[in-house]
């Protein structure tokens, strides 16, 4: 197993049933759960059932998530998680999303912990493609797959139905050989 995967500042590995009661509170956050397919109603049950469903190999396997968490690799505080989705309907292709704590927002955990684990999958897992996908209206996340070097690949408008409304969504993705060109890959720590 690599994990954790490090960085200067993180040290991103598999959740845990110690991570529950931060997980669920930034998730509960009307904010954070804004733009993601849960709302903040999400509870410890949820992240209990969450974290058994967890693949116990490095990745997971085609068609399954892995839910890792960023942390503080001196003291262990639980900054946010990063989703790897392996897509069964393209070969070497992972889907990848991030969420943090409104804390640990505005900070730049989350371009750190994207490229150290765009650089994992495109190294240790031999991936072809990466993909994210998000609401239009999401600035932040736009702001920041564009910054890891992700282009945006289209637009499906009016394409989700959640939390009341029709969702327009954006997807983004990077090639292999367009992250290895890029001077800010995060490298091995």
């Amino acid at each position: 197993m690599p994990y954790p995967l490090r960085t200067p500042r993180l040290a991103i590995s598999p959740l845990t049933t110690g991570d529950i009661p931060a997980f669920v509170a930034y998730r509960q956050d009307a904010d954070v759960a804004r733009w993601q397919g849960w709302d903040s109603s999400y509870n410890e049950t949820d992240a209990d059932e969450l974290i058994a469903s967890q693949p116990t190999t490095e990745l997971p396997s085609s068609g399954g998530w892995l839910q890792l968490a960023i942390r503080d690799p001196e003291n262990g505080t639980l900054y946010g998680d990063i989703a790897i989705h392996a897509l069964d309907e393209f070969h070497d292709t992972f889907e990848i999303g991030v969420t943090l704590a409104r804390s640990n927002q505005n900070r730049g955990i989350a371009r750190e912990a994207v490229m150290r684990v765009l650089d994992h999958l495109f190294t240790s897992a031999n991936a072809h493609r990466v993909t994210a996908s998000c609401d239009t209206r999401n600035a932040p996340v736009t702001k920041l797959l564009t910054a890891v070097g992700m282009r945006k690949d289209s637009t499906e408008t009016e394409v989700e139905f959640s939390k009341g409304e029709w969702i327009t969504l954006d997807s983004y993705a990077i090639l292999k050989t367009e992250l290895l060109r890029s001077p800010d890959t995060v490298t091995q720590g």
